[in-house]
């Protein structure tokens, strides 16, 4: 699973994330539904992960206790074998949160799900890699550590010209 990690989140993965920390869970289930079915790659089961973690939160809002369980099972499955971080997108933490909220849910149960506490929704964290266009072939370039790579023709500079080129 951790093979495709090292690419760049999509714009509608960063703003279902961005939405995940509003705790506007449905819609940021909404982006990143689009976002895997948009990805054919297999890092679309990441994003998948990802979007079942905001209708388990979601199901929590809305007092609905058998969804978040089934939907915490499903979940877990999908993000287990990623890495800490994939795609800049801390999923260590992400499945800790998850667990911590799942014990939670368990422990008030059917009848006292509603007296959940919010505030125990984390924010989903990740870094925000920066893009470039290849000034060569117009490719979107990725940071790779201290090399930004066109994937397309080659193209790369270091660290140390960034400030050259993109400040």
């Amino acid at each position: 699973m951790g093979d495709d990690c090292d690419g760049a989140l999509p714009p509608k993965v960063v703003e279902g994330l961005r939405l995940f920390n509003e705790k506007q869970f449905f819609e940021s289930h909404e982006e990143l539904e689009d976002a895997w079915h948009d990805e054919k790659g297999a890092i679309r089961s990441l994003y998948q992960g990802v979007l079942q973690a905001a209708v388990v939160y979601f199901h929590i809002t809305r007092g609905n206790y058998e969804g978040a369980v089934k939907m915490h099972e499903r979940c877990m499955r999908l993000l287990k074998d990623y890495p800490d971080v994939c795609r800049g997108i801390h999923i260590g933490r992400l499945k800790r949160d998850l667990t911590h909220v799942n014990q939670e849910i368990k422990r008030l149960g059917t009848e006292r799900i509603k007296e959940f506490d919010p505030s125990l929704f984390m924010d989903l964290e990740w870094n925000g890699k920066r893009v470039w266009h290849c000034d060569r072939c117009g490719t979107s370039m990725f940071e790779k550590n201290c090399k930004v790579i066109c994937p397309n023709c080659g193209n790369q500079f270091d660290c140390s010209d960034l400030n050259l080129y993109f400040d």
